[in-house]
């Protein structure tokens, strides 16, 4: 972390460490600037460490060792409710027995804030979740996905500097889940407030972010654009976490920067990027995105690999069609097709040929 990053930062972990029971540490020497207006992501599985940072940040939690500061100010010591953090939880936290009106009023009546003032931001926040209709309900009286949009209200309704949500949209249905995502993003870019949000949901990750920070064992593997993510994983976690996966086990043949010749079990050589490989000699999973697969040889790049495949299942999936393959001794080898109008009917027990190109093979650390 450079002074000039350090400085620039407007929420800035330093030397992070959170322990519970003095031993086991559950964040480890966490080192992370967000700048202002970002949207970050932290995105690991459960227990990862993800969302004791965000409670860190939030002051529900005391980190062990090291420094968290907004926007300049060390905050280790100031109380949650004096950090003018908006919070938004999975779980809505609204009070039942006030109305909407009264459940956004409440952050800005704690902060002082006069009648007239308080009913005005209480309208703007209303009509920028769209549910200006429903001040005088009961969250009882409204489905879930609208308490949500009630929540988020509350969040925003006191200009926080800073928001932070944690796991938000894990209680809605996947099609509400997947209107409330760009409903999110489209907030944060009309407002330009910087967010930190908590998911293990990689598509939400990759949908949302400007940057995500991928967490495992209480540190972040890497922290990079959803694009980087996807398509540059820097270890073998990080790859075979964010999106899907084929894996074919094999030997480094050759080793030339960060160009592999790899041997797969069966025998078959194939190129591939190495990633976090050393030497020559050393095992590897080579990866390789479903969607990456093609066996139409006109669809092939050139310099695309071939190797042969037997079709054993084919998904019907709505948009797309998942074809799982027998190849290089991979039971389990996926293939994503558009489900396009003319597109080839594949059958089980078809024997066909796949291929892709070189760059879209990654040799990982095993």
């Amino acid at each position: 972390m450079t002074l000039e990053s350090r400085n620039d930062a407007f929420v800035l972990f330093e030397h992070v460490q959170k322990s519970y029971d003095g031993v086991t540490l559950v964040v480890k020497d966490l080192n992370l600037t967000i700048g202002k207006g970002e949207f970050l992501t932290m995105l690991g599985p459960s227990g990862s460490g993800k969302t004791t940072c965000l409670m860190m940040l939030a002051g529900f939690e005391t980190a062990t060792h090291g420094e968290i500061r907004l926007d300049g100010v060390n905050i280790n010591s100031v109380p949650p409710h004096k950090r003018g953090i908006g919070m938004v939880f999975q779980n809505y936290a609204l009070f039942p027995h006030m109305t909407v009106a009264e459940n956004l009023a409440f952050p800005l009546e704690v902060r002082g804030m006069g009648k007239t003032e308080r009913e005005g931001k209480i309208k703007r926040a209303l009509d920028m979740v769209q549910m200006g209709a429903y001040a005088n309900r009961r969250p009882a009286q409204l489905s879930g996905g609208q308490q949500q949009r009630i929540a988020l209200a509350r969040a925003l309704v006191f200009d926080p500097k800073l928001v932070l949500m944690d796991e938000p949209l894990g209680a809605l249905d996947k099609q509400l889940r997947e209107h409330m995502q760009f409903e999110i993003k489209h907030l944060h870019e009309n407002l330009g407030i910087t967010v930190v949000y908590v998911t293990h949901d990689q598509g939400e990750a990759l949908t949302m972010s400007d940057r995500v920070a991928v967490f495992n064992d209480g540190r972040i593997q890497q922290l990079a654009p959803p694009a980087e993510l996807y398509e540059r994983p820097e270890n073998s976690f990080v790859a075979q976490f964010i999106g899907e996966n084929n894996k074919l086990p094999g030997t480094i043949e050759e080793l030339s920067g960060d160009k592999a010749l790899v041997r797969l079990r069966t025998g078959e050589l194939i190129d591939a990027t190495a990633v976090n490989i050393k030497e020559k000699g050393q095992q590897t999973l080579v990866s390789i995105r479903p969607e990456r697969v093609e066996f139409k040889p006109e669809m092939m790049p050139p310099g695309a690999h071939t190797l042969d495949a037997e079709v054993v299942e084919v998904i019907y999936m709505g948009d797309i069609l998942r074809v799982v393959l027998k190849v290089a001794g991979s039971d389990d080898f996926v293939m994503k097709m558009r489900n396009t109008l003319g597109q080839t009917r594949l059958e089980p027990g078809q024997k066909i040929k796949v291929g892709w190109h070189p760059q879209d093979a990654r040799a990982l650390d095993p």
